[in-house]
């Protein structure tokens, strides 16, 4: 998508839905989180990995051989589109994606625009051993999105372990990433803020309730601390969060440590320094 004229600051949702295995039920819950977002003030609602259609791994036996009723699944989300453009609201939700015969779906993130319209999706590229052995088809393709001030990049579970994902979004300008996860490992959530300190972006972390006694939702600062997340018991629920460029908090990330880190990694001022001396190529001197 193309580039948008920046704004100061925009206001996010992060969802922790109970996911079931049951697209009528995760429909229902979705909704009722999009009308809370709304609410709120938020502009765009995360979801969690697999929050459509349940994640594959989650009942091994319902999936078997891949014998899903897609008819529900395509009726959801038509709602759930629908109800995005009466809100105004954007949508990243988590979900099964469908291909043709034999081909398994990808495991995916269907991007719902304020107009109620399906504008992109992101397959995850980085599967499990499972994921690719038995379950999914790979995606390849990075995804941005512009909505109206900020670029945001998607990224599944796994991914987090990924460090040239985040890179590549930092690189295409992107100021908050959104994980979408289905895991119950904690140390997903401390990877999310060494990205966020060293990329000096926003993380948002998304995880179904069944999760969050591990790792609830929400959402990390560019300066590595969270900034707000759902609460840790295993109930269905949201947290709000500004993302804001002139937060006195964030300044030594946003203004100052993240245009010095893409000047150093440009290199040339150190290029620019180096020197020609027989001590500093000789890396056995005393």
């Amino acid at each position: 998508m193309g580039s948008v004229a920046l704004v100061d600051a925009i206001t996010i949702a992060v969802a922790q839905p109970m996911v079931t295995c049951e697209p009528a039920a995760n429909g229902s819950i979705t909704r009722v989180l999009m009308r809370e977002a709304h609410e709120r003030g938020a502009r765009l609602l995360h979801f969690p990995e697999g929050a459509l259609t349940g994640y594959a791994g989650q009942a091994k036996g319902h999936f078997a051989g891949w014998a899903i009723d897609w008819t529900p699944v395509r009726a959801q989300l038509d709602e759930i589109a629908e109800l995005a453009g009466e809100l105004n609201l954007w949508v990243v939700l988590g979900g099964n994606h469908r291909l043709t015969g034999s081909h398994r779906p990808h495991n995916s993130l269907y991007v719902i625009s304020n107009r109620g319209e399906i504008v992109d999706r992101y397959d995850k590229r980085y599967l499990s051993h499972a994921e690719v052995t038995d379950f999914y088809s790979p995606g390849f393709e990075p995804v941005v999105i512009d909505v109206p001030g900020f670029r945001f990049g998607l990224a599944l579970c796994i991914e987090i372990n990924f460090a040239e994902v985040f890179l590549d979004y930092l690189h295409r300008d992107v100021d908050c990433v959104l994980l979408s996860s289905f895991s119950q490992d904690p140390v997903f959530g401390v990877i999310a803020q060494g990205y966020a300190a060293g990329n000096c972006q926003w993380i948002s972390v998304s995880v179904p309730a069944q999760c969050s006694l591990a790792m609830p939702s929400g959402v990390v600062g560019p300066d590595g601390t969270w900034l707000g997340r759902c609460a840790s018991d295993g109930r269905s629920g949201l947290v709000c969060v500004d993302l804001d460029r002139h937060a006195p908090e964030l300044n030594v990330a946003l203004k100052a440590a993240r245009p010095w880190r893409a000047t150093a990694r440009a290199g040339v001022i150190y290029e620019q320094r180096r020197v020609q001396d027989p001590r500093s190529s000789d890396r056995t001197a005393s």
